[in-house]
Order: C-alpha cells, then structure tokens, then sequence
C-alpha cells in the first residue's frame, strides 16, 4: 500500500496541538491515524526525541532518527518557543484554532508559563488539554521524572519479570510504558471530545504513566489483596507450586525459538498424548516416553531430575526442527505451539500481508520509500492509515502560521531571527 492520501475519518473535524515528548507521541499518532489534525510543536532547532537512535543508514542526523519517524508519521511540525513571550503569544492563537493540546512536561510548568489549563481555557472554553506524565498531575511523586523502566518499576509489573533465582529484569527495551500512556491519552481524549458534543465544556484529562503500567499488572496486585501472597517471578520457565521441578516454556529451535509448555491434567492430556505420538512417529521417542501415562502424570510429586529427563526427549525433538516445521506441524496435530517470531519473521508474516498492514511512505527528503505498520484497527467506515511521513523542523511554518492564522512574511522573518521559531 503506497498510496497517501488523507481521507476523512472519525476525528478529521478536530485540531490537536501535541506539546509532548517520548512520554506522549503516541498519544498525537493514534489521533493523527484516526485523521484529527496533528501539529507538532518544537522548540526551535528540533525536539530531543530527534536524537534518539536508531538512525537512517546509521548516520546520527535530527532528520533520520526511526524514532521520530516511528511515532510522529500523520503529523504537520511547526517550531516554537512557548518559553518566549512571543512565543507564548502565538501559541495562544493556535489554541483558539485547536480542539485539544497534549503535552508531557512536568507538573505545573505549563501553569508557570501562563499556559496551564484554566488560563487556555478561558482563550478557548472547548478546549480539551491531555496531560501524560510519569506520575500524575497530583500525589507524593507528581514532581518525580522517570524513564521508561522507572514506570515500569513502579508498576509492579517488573518485580515478576526474569528468572526466581535473579534480580527482575527489563519488560523491554521498547519504551512499552511511555506507550500505554500515550493510548491511554488517546482514548481518554477521545472520550473528552465526545463529551463535549453533548456537553459543550472542555476538561483536563490527567494521565499517570504509572496508572497505565500498572493495570497490565492487576493480577499481581489483585493476588497480593485477595491472599496476601507475591506472584512467583519467572521468565522462560515456569516453577511449578509446592514443588522443585521447572517447566521450560521457550525451547531452541533449529533456526530460532519456539514457545510451548507442557501441561497436564484434565487439559493437557490429549495434547501432551499427540505431541508424544508425534515424537514417535518421527522416531525420536523411546519405550519410557511412550510408556507416560499423561492422565496421572503429577508435577507436583515428582523430582527435579525425573522432569528434565521427560522435558530433554522434547527439547532434541524442537531442536532438529525449523520454527516452520513445528508449526505447521503442530496446527496439524492441534498442538498449541507457537514460533516466536523475530523482526524479519514479521516482516515476512503472511497474516499481516493477508491484512494490508504493511504501507508504503515516501521519504522524499531522503529519496526513498520506507515500510510502515500503517494501522492500530480496521474500520469498516472510515480510514485508519499513514497519509503523512514524520515531519521535518519547522517543516510546516510557514503553512500554519502565514497561510493559517495570518502572519505576514516579515512577521515569520522576525519571528525566526529572535529565536521565537
């Protein structure tokens, strides 16, 4: 798919003025796919996230970061210094174009700058203001800064990520927290759109990142109230309770990993008994593995070494075969068995082609055409894609302030030598 064109769909009427950082981009990019008017505001001379690699062809450039490229696709760029007088000026009068503002700064900076909700609100009463930070706008750690682990940390989630006998390690080098945060933005400003229809009033949403983090962690907490009791921490084996035996859950494949566990009892019988036949069909299973009788096979009361022993036979078994092989395989003999896929895997993957989630964006600045995950759902009415690359700095400037809002050319010319854009 490489045609971009922006078509309407559900939020083409509305403006979002994005102020955010890592912390919020996302927030911008899911309203942006929904068609809203996303205008990126930086300072002048580019946002920081444009120094966060990776790089286009590995060359550290503000204009090739994939990250900025990642998470600002659907989005016009202008540059401005709210921090100048000026500059806070000329950002009042796009907030009298604007539906919603979005920003991550900390706690109360907005309201130094005489920007904060209640003095925007009285330039634009409709307007609705999205604030996403680590820990809220209010609370013994609203002042706090965090990165990505940080929130995840204090989520609780990463108490139970790693091996038992090993300190918690990161949920991943992805910022996955800094993302829910930006979803939960997006809906909850979506939410704040659809009541002011009915409502005619604005409001100020309020996102903690922690908030956002922490609900993917509701059992462990739910556990912890119901019982008293710590979920077990484990990563690619499972401990079993009461007992010292340790079930593998990742097993090395020929060319890659796989994930499987075994199970017993009354829903792992019938696919434990046809993985062994399978084992034994190919040759690679012995008068003690066929002789298991997987209806009272108990985890509980056996030995450490009596389960590796059974788990050994699968792991030669996964080992001598392709991700391809065991998949195919396992779909046939209705196996719950998946590959774990990696970066080229997905790329390749003939669900995501079957469903055009693959798109096609020209990167004219650097002369060429890139692939992007185009969309986070299918609507039947209406498109959710990219129409619009990353923007470059400053790229749409004179567009928003000269053709938009009215500035002359000498007014841009002096804007841009004080510094203001």
């Amino acid at each position: 798919m490489s045609k971009q064109e922006k078509g309407e769909s559900v939020l083409s009427p509305y403006r979002i003025l994005d102020l955010t950082d890592e912390k919020g981009l996302y927030c911008g990019q899911l309203l942006g796919n929904l068609g809203a008017d996303v205008i990126k505001i930086e300072k002048p001379g580019g946002d920081p996230v444009r120094n966060i690699a990776p790089f286009f062809h590995d060359i550290p450039d503000p204009e090739k970061s994939l990250y900025w490229f990642a998470f600002n696709t659907n989005k016009r760029g202008v540059t401005l210094d709210i921090e100048m007088v000026d500059g806070r000026e000329l950002f009042k009068k796009l907030v009298k174009t604007a539906d919603v503002i979005i920003e991550s700064f900390p706690p109360g900076y907005m309201d130094e700058l005489g920007l904060g909700y209640a003095e925007l609100e009285k330039i634009n009463p409709r307007i609705v203001m999205t604030s996403i930070t680590p820990f809220g706008q209010t609370g013994p750690c609203c002042d706090y800064k965090a990165s990505d682990l940080v929130c995840w940390a204090t989520s609780g989630l990463l108490f139970v990520t790693g091996d038992p006998d090993k300190p918690p390690v990161h949920v991943s080098h992805i910022p996955l927290a800094f993302l829910l945060g930006g979803m939960d933005g997006a809906w909850s400003t979506t939410i704040a759109l659809y009541w002011r229809r009915t409502s005619g009033e604005g409001q100020h949403i309020d996102v903690a990142i922690q908030d956002s983090a922490s609900k993917t962690a509701w059992m462990i907490h739910e556990r912890w109230e119901v019982t008293g009791k710590e979920f077990e921490r484990g990563s690619s084996r499972y401990g079993v309770p009461n007992s010292e035996v340790v079930l593998r859950m990742v097993w090395p494949a020929r060319d890659g990993h796989i994930m499987y566990m075994l199970i017993t009892g009354l829903f792992g019988v019938a696919e434990s008994q046809r993985l062994v036949k399978w084992l034994d069909d190919e040759g690679m299973a012995d008068d003690f593995l066929r002789g298991i009788d997987w209806t009272t096979l108990d985890w509980i009361n056996m030995s450490r070494e009596e389960a590796d022993r059974i788990q050994d036979y699968f792991a030669r078994f996964f080992q001598a075969k392709t991700k391809t092989e065991l998949l195919e395989g396992a779909i046939k003999r209705r196996i719950m068995l998946q590959p774990i896929n990696t970066p080229r895997d997905i790329a390749e993957h003939p669900q995501l082609e079957a469903r055009d989630y693959w798109q096609k964006v020209d990167h004219t600045d650097l002369g060429v055409t890139l692939r992007y995950p185009s969309r986070f759902c299918l609507l039947s009415d209406a498109p959710c894609n990219i129409w619009r690359r990353a923007p470059l700095i400053g790229e749409h400037n004179r567009e928003i302030y000269q053709k938009e809002l009215g500035l002359s050319s000498e007014e841009l010319v002096a804007l841009k030598q004080a510094g203001i854009i």
